[in-house]
């Protein structure tokens, strides 16, 4: 563990985390604006500290861990005041729109995965944005049918879906909450008014996206007022946003897919001139969201619970720690060569299978029951060679009940998002990851205060391949696929492990290596989230930067991978229930864990 700590602490240095003195100087009452701030100052400088030393917060009734400091403390002020989960996360992700609107927001979509202490059950819901009815097979293609570039497709109205977050959010309520919706967004509400602090990731991202931003004389105007980017503890006003929000706060969310913030995401999406999209009032209207059925199969002694389709994540996440089961991973240990090799080849073989049956369910016949099936696993398991590259890795064929004639869709999926994991004072745990897709979006900032999604380039951008369709393909009223993988582990029926991270289709492997270093090699939650990467997709083996990545990487290049060692800007937010509550929180990114 000394190692291991060793590993974090110049992985700390190396991709420039958080530094406590800094938040602690934003965060303090004076910088607020004059906004009141109860709890806030001892428990936020706590979990700075223990984030900064490489250890889990630690808590005995609730826990909550989300991707900014003002996010988890106004969720940690929900549990305090005896409201449940669902009610925590209402009041996290209002302001995280508002801190964090380059990750996610009203104008995106969500998947939650909640587990119930009355009934023991896991529920799984898909707040997932869906395309236009009015949406076209090609349009993501230039005239003679190759595909676009993808910022050309991603900016302005034509790649944003029917943004699904605040549905999700009041089914959330109506299901599991306990605290009055209104009282909620009272937190946020007064951060947009009085103002927040900007974070370093903000004044980041608006950096490294400052010429497409510029593009659009709404987004210009709020993150480049005068042509300068926002900068880190810069205090930043959002009067729509407050406004939007007291509309949701007394009325529900029927303003927001049927009156005048209905009618603000139209004009937006249909009336940017160089791009506009197809997003109408019937497709506001008639959003619904869809309950899933939950992903679970056992590993080891443990119950993994996921998300299914349109999320290849919960499916992807299964089938990469059934294909590894019959390895002893933990004699192996995290710093062995080989326990990588295997890890890799594994996630390689489940993302063949993704990128050719993981779609909308709705839509595509996805064979779930097959590709977890015990005997399909163990002639993909078998194909793994300890110590040898897997050459020639392809989709199986999953099932002889239907034939399966999809092509291998290899769309975009970047890595923006956020992720949020709560446990509260009755036993209910929440795991939901949120996403406005890219880092801002399509770039369309509404007079409401909020960025749209681009969610519809997670859609193939060609239907067909050696003409054979593709199941991802763009349809009216489909949902794209996404990587975004909200995990519940159970162990003897009750939750265990709450967990899972934004970074585009980094997330499965994220979320998986994750799982595997707290249930094979026994890491503390904070230990967890801390460890170096190293992923393997699609056959290139990217190593993250640390200490043991020049080890690493000439280990498996001479196993005969192509490698790449780069940095990674996951964000892991991880809950351990126990006798007490650990939470620890990815020291690549701003968020922070607060227990009680």
């Amino acid at each position: 563990m000394k190692q291991l700590l060793f590993v974090f602490v110049l992985l700390f240095l190396l991709i420039g985390s958080v530094n406590s003195d800094d938040l602690s100087e934003i965060l303090s009452p004076e910088n607020y604006s004059g906004t009141s701030v109860e709890l806030k100052t001892k428990e936020i400088k706590i979990a700075l500290k223990a984030k900064e030393n490489g250890k889990s917060v630690l808590g005995n009734d609730w826990m909550i861990v989300t991707a900014n400091s003002f996010a988890s403390a106004a969720g940690a002020e929900i549990l305090k005041s005896g409201g449940t989960a669902a009610d925590a996360m209402i009041a996290a992700q209002a302001v995280l729109g508002l801190v964090e609107p380059e990750s996610s927001g009203l104008g995106g979509g969500s998947f939650l995965v909640w587990f119930d202490s009355k009934t023991n059950k896991i529920t799984t819901l898909d707040g997932r944005e869906t395309a236009p009815q009015f949406s076209k097979m090609t349009q993501f293609q230039n005239n003679n049918g190759d595909s676009k570039k993808f910022f050309d497709a991603v900016i302005g109205g034509l790649s944003v879906g029917t943004p699904g977050t605040p549905a999700l959010m009041h089914e959330t309520h109506n299901r599991w909450g306990k605290m009055n919706w209104a009282s909620l967004f009272s937190y946020a509400i007064k951060l947009s008014e009085e103002g927040f602090t900007v974070s370093k990731k903000l004044e980041t991202s608006i950096e490294r996206d400052s010429d497409r931003l510029q593009k659009i004389v709404k987004t210009k105007n709020y993150f480049l007022p005068d042509g300068v980017g926002l900068k880190q503890k810069q205090i930043v006003i959002n009067s729509a946003y407050a406004r939007t929000l007291r509309k949701i706060a007394n009325d529900g969310i029927e303003d927001f897919y049927n009156g005048s913030i209905a009618n603000d995401i139209i004009d937006t999406v249909q009336n940017y001139k160089e791009n506009p999209g197809f997003l109408n009032k019937s497709d506001l209207s008639n959003y619904i969201v869809i309950e899933r059925d939950p992903v679970c199969i056992n590993y080891r002694e443990f119950n993994v619970c996921g998300m299914g389709p349109p999320s290849s994540g919960g499916v992807a996440v299964a089938q990469t720690l059934k294909i590894l089961e019959k390895h002893d991973l933990k004699s192996l240990g995290h710093l062995n060569p080989l326990s990588w090799q295997l890890i890799g080849d594994a996630s390689r073989l489940a993302f063949a299978d993704r990128d050719r049956y993981l779609a909308d369910s709705d839509f595509v016949e996805v064979p779930i029951k097959g590709l977890l099936e015990d005997e399909y696993i163990k002639a993909r398991s078998d194909q793994i060679i300890l110590g040898e590259k897997t050459e020639n890795i392809d989709a199986g064929n999953p099932s002889v009940e239907f034939v399966y004639e999809f092509g291998d869709d290899k769309s975009l999926e970047l890595n923006s998002t956020t992720h949020i994991s709560i446990y509260d004072s009755y036993g209910n745990a929440l795991s939901m990851t949120s996403s406005i897709e890219n880092a801002f979006g399509s770039r369309l900032m509404t007079k409401s205060g909020f960025l749209l999604n681009n969610q519809l380039t997670d859609f193939s951008f060609q239907h067909q391949v050696d003409g054979r369709l593709v199941s991802n393909r763009l349809e009216p009223r489909k949902r794209p696929r996404s990587s975004m993988s909200p995990t519940i582990v159970l162990k003897n029926k009750k939750p265990i492990y709450i967990t899972g991270s934004p970074g585009g289709s980094n997330i499965i492997g994220f979320v998986t290596n994750s799982l595997i270093s707290l249930i094979d090699w026994d890491m503390s939650v904070q230990e967890s989230v801390s460890l170096p990467h190293a992923i393997n997709r699609w056959g290139k083996y990217e190593i993250e930067e640390s200490i043991i990545a020049p080890s690493l990487e000439k280990s498996l290049s001479k196993m005969g991978y192509d490698t790449k060692i780069r940095k990674y800007f996951s964000g892991l937010n991880t809950i351990y229930i126990g006798k007490n509550l650990e939470g620890g929180s990815d020291p690549r990114r701003e968020g922070i864990a607060i227990g009680n």
